[in-house]
């Protein structure tokens, strides 16, 4: 049984994707960003965004009926690479003690130049 989570963001339709779609028990869940209703939340500030986006991604994974310790792989795509060290901390904070396989690499550019950090994340509930 697929179960397609949104956001309510106007973007899904246009684009045509999921926040997050869960089959069976696994959880993928789409590239998150620090996008919020106010605009990018911790600008210029590659931990807060990076810990921001972690907590929404706690939530979306709430949603279909999961938790952080059900995250099997993070992949995070940072801006500038010369500064992973700020998203490794905020990730260590969220799974530390978890230890999800990862993949941090650096592209050249996000959907929005205040962007720092873009993270998918996959789950699977056992």
């Amino acid at each position: 049984m697929r179960q397609n989570i949104s956001s309510g963001s106007p973007w899904e339709e246009i684009i045509g994707y999921s926040r997050a779609v869960k089959i069976g028990n696994v959880v993928e869940i789409s590239g998150t960003t620090a996008s919020a209703d106010a605009g990018i939340v911790g600008k210029n500030d590659l931990y807060a965004q990076t810990k921001f986006i972690l907590e929404k991604v706690n939530g979306v994974l709430a949603q279909a009926g999961a938790t952080m310790q059900h995250v099997v792989r993070t992949r995070m795509f940072l801006t500038d690479i010369s500064q992973w060290e700020q998203a490794a901390k905020a990730h260590g904070e969220f799974f530390k003690a978890i230890k999800p396989v990862t993949t941090m690499v650096e592209v050249s550019n996000l959907i929005d130049a205040d962007m720092l950090v873009e993270i998918e994340v996959t789950a699977i509930i056992a």
